[in-house]
């Protein structure tokens, strides 16, 4: 008897099956599994050719000089890579054309927790790719040593949000030895990579944004590449400059990002900010992963969702927004963001740290002093929450897409 039973639901379930398939034989194709709205893996912030690859602004080539043709494309060749391949490669040549360079941290002998350092220990040889004790501070001031000593010292931090035990080395030594020696001596081979941002899954430990604790401290430089070819090109140019540079990597980027990425030896300048998109109704500032977030956010403001229809104005849905990529936090690009914001009136500005003494309250003060007759609408901050990065509640805490739209909205409308 139970057996028959079992045979008969069998039975109706397939016709049930049969007939729901049938009757959705035309229906209309579903969305795919994470919607039609731009994410990191399909932005068309990316470059994925290689000739928009050859030709991504700032570019500058190691194997041409002042006397000779100007960005010369030809024959260049690029491939596919994500953010911590670019790490790496931009690592390698570093290693492979000088050789007083170093990279050391904990566990980049192994490749690192991000995989970043991943077979150069192999490739260069481990005098010259080393692990570390645990200990941040004894990291930054190893590297002091080092690049005081003349070698180009290439250290990492596990993760920002344990860079605060070497915070003492990093500003009261790294960031003052050139000022404090009358320019006799410097650290400016000292570069320190370490991930940063959140993960969606990081809490209190790991998803941390420190790049605002730095911005007082005359003497450094503090890098955020949001891309793959930003990361190799912004890091060649950080281990290069003649300042100690802390370059902050989003860590949800480095397998997430990919792009065609030159294979020669390139930089990107430091202190350079790229507009993204032009506009003519608002700028929108940000840097890092919240660049894709406000890529989303533009596309809910131009067509949004019917559950987001009654929210924004139909006349506010065809606004020309001037996105921004901040790129260097210290110094920041306030020519490209003044010039930007006289034109358009207003600022929205994105950063997954709190607000709170964040980047973005500088900014904000610097805008509003030099752009305050232009602005039509008062200075929007758009950010994470003052309060720790809570491990169950993190996607709740940084800043999305919807909060973005909102901002613009309050700020268009104002």
């Amino acid at each position: 008897m139970l057996t028959a039973n079992i045979k008969r639901s069998a039975r109706t379930a397939r016709k049930a099956i049969s007939h729901i398939v049938r009757c959705n034989s035309s229906a209309v194709e579903p969305p795919p599994a994470g919607g039609h709205l731009p994410s990191v893996s399909n932005s068309q912030l990316l470059r994925s050719t290689r000739d928009a690859a050859l030709r991504s602004p700032g570019i500058r080539w190691a194997d041409e000089d002042d006397s000779g043709p100007a960005n010369i494309v030809g024959g260049r060749e690029t491939r596919k890579m994500n953010t911590y391949q670019a790490v790496r490669d931009a690592m390698s040549i570093a290693l492979m054309k000088d050789d007083t360079a170093v990279v050391f941290g904990e566990d980049v002998a192994f490749g690192g927790v991000f995989r970043c350092t991943m077979g150069l220990a192999e490739e260069f040889g481990r005098e010259r790719v080393f692990n570390t004790p645990l200990t941040e501070q004894g990291i930054a001031g190893f590297g002091i040593g080092m690049a005081l000593m003349g070698h180009t010292a290439i250290a990492e931090i596990q993760f920002s949000d344990y860079i605060f035990p070497a915070f003492d080395q990093i500003v009261n030594e790294a960031a003052k030895v050139r000022y404090r020696s009358g320019g006799s001596y410097n650290v400016g081979g000292l570069t320190i990579r370490t991930p940063t941002m959140s993960v969606g899954h990081g809490g209190l430990y790991h998803s941390q944004s420190p790049e605002a604790f730095f911005m007082g401290a005359a003497g450094l430089k503090v890098v955020i590449p949001r891309s793959p070819i930003q990361a190799k090109g912004l890091l060649l140019g950080a281990i290069r400059d003649p300042n100690p540079v802390i370059f902050l990597e989003p860590k949800i980027l480095y397998r997430s990002a990919v792009e065609q990425v030159p294979i020669d030896d390139f930089s990107l300048p430091l202190g350079s900010a790229e507009t993204l998109a032009p506009g003519n109704d608002c700028t929108l500032l940000t840097w890092g992963t919240p660049v894709y977030h406000c890529e989303t956010a533009l596309h809910l403001l131009a067509s949004p969702p019917p559950s987001l229809e009654k929210h924004i104005p139909t006349s506010l849905r065809s606004a020309s927004i001037e996105l921004i990529d901040l790129r260097s936090i210290l110094p920041w690009d306030v020519q490209t963001v003044e010039e930007s914001v006289k034109r358009t009136g207003r600022l929205v500005i994105v950063h997954e740290a709190g607000m709170t003494a964040g980047a973005g309250a500088e900014i904000s003060a610097e805008i509003q002093k030099r752009c305050f007759l232009k602005l039509n609408a008062p200075v929007s901050r758009v950010t994470g929450w003052d309060l720790p990065v809570g491990l169950q509640f993190e996607k709740f805490i940084i800043p999305d897409a919807l909060r973005i739209v909102d901002a613009l909205v309050k700020t268009l409308s104002y």
